[in-house]
C-alpha cells in the first residue's frame, strides 16, 4: 500500500472583528485565557501552567522554564499592556497559578464551552491553538520582522516562521523598488517619412 503525505493545513487566523464576537461568547475564565493568548501567542500548555513565580510584572516579563517549553528552551516572555491588563485582572483569584476556574487550575482549554462560543460567534474551523496563528499574523500585518517573530515565538526553525510571510508583501517592497531604476520607454516616432501615394496604374502622368 503505497503512504501519501498528509496535506498540509494553512494558517488559520481571524480578523479583529472575528476575534471580538469570539471574546464576547467566551465565559469570563476563558476570555482571559484567550486573551492572554492572543497578546503573547504562548502555546495553550503553557498559558494554563502559567504561574505567578513567573511573572514580573514590574519588568513586563514572563517565563517559561525549558521543561514546560516545546523546544525544550526557557523562554522569555515580554509583556504588552494587554497582557498586563489580563494579568493585574487576575490578581488574587489564585496563590500559584494565574488562570483558574472555581479557584482550580485549568487542565484544558478546548472544551464543550470553547466549542460552543464558536459557534455563537459563527467561526469554523478554528481551533484553540489557532490563537498563536492569529498573534504571529497580526504580528507580520503590523510590521514586525520574521527574525524577530521567530525570536517572539521561540522558533527553532525559520520555515515555520515563513508561512507568514505572504501576509506582509510591503515589507519587500523597499527591496522590489531597487529595479525602480529602469523603466521601458517606448522610442518615439521622430523624423518619419509621410506615406507615399500608391500608383495603381503603372503610368506617370505626361
Amino acid at each position: 500500500m503505497t503512504l501519501y503525505p498528509e496535506a498540509k493545513r494553512g494558517v488559520r487566523w481571524l480578523t479583529k472583528e472575528e476575534v471580538t464576537r469570539l471574546l464576547h461568547a467566551l465565559p469570563p475564565h476563558q476570555r482571559q485565557l484567550a486573551r492572554f493568548a492572543l497578546a503573547t501567542g504562548l502555546r495553550q500548555a503553557n498559558v494554563l501552567g502559567m504561574r505567578w513565580s513567573a511573572v514580573d510584572l514590574e519588568r513586563r516579563t514572563a517565563w517559561v522554564h525549558a521543561d514546560e517549553a516545546k523546544s525544550g528552551i526557557a523562554i522569555g516572555v515580554p509583556l504588552n499592556d494587554e497582557a498586563i491588563a489580563v494579568l493585574r485582572e487576575e490578581i488574587g483569584k489564585h496563590d500559584d497559578y494565574v488562570f483558574t476556574f472555581r479557584r482550580r487550575p485549568l487542565a484544558k482549554a478546548n472544551t464543550k464551552a470553547w466549542q460552543n462560543a464558536l459557534r455563537r460567534a459563527g467561526i469554523e474551523h478554528f481551533r484553540w491553538h489557532d490563537l498563536r496563528h492569529v498573534w504571529a499574523t497580526w504580528h507580520v500585518m503590523a510590521g514586525t520582522t520574521l527574525g524577530e517573530l521567530q525570536e517572539l515565538g521561540a522558533w527553532k526553525c525559520e520555515a515555520m516562521v515563513k508561512r507568514y510571510a505572504h501576509f506582509a508583501p510591503e515589507q519587500l517592497r523597499k527591496a522590489a523598488d531597487r529595479l525602480a531604476t529602469f523603466w521601458y520607454t517606448a522610442p518615439k516616432a521622430s523624423g518619419a517619412e509621410p506615406p507615399q501615394p500608391i500608383d495603381s496604374g503603372g503610368q506617370g502622368r505626361n
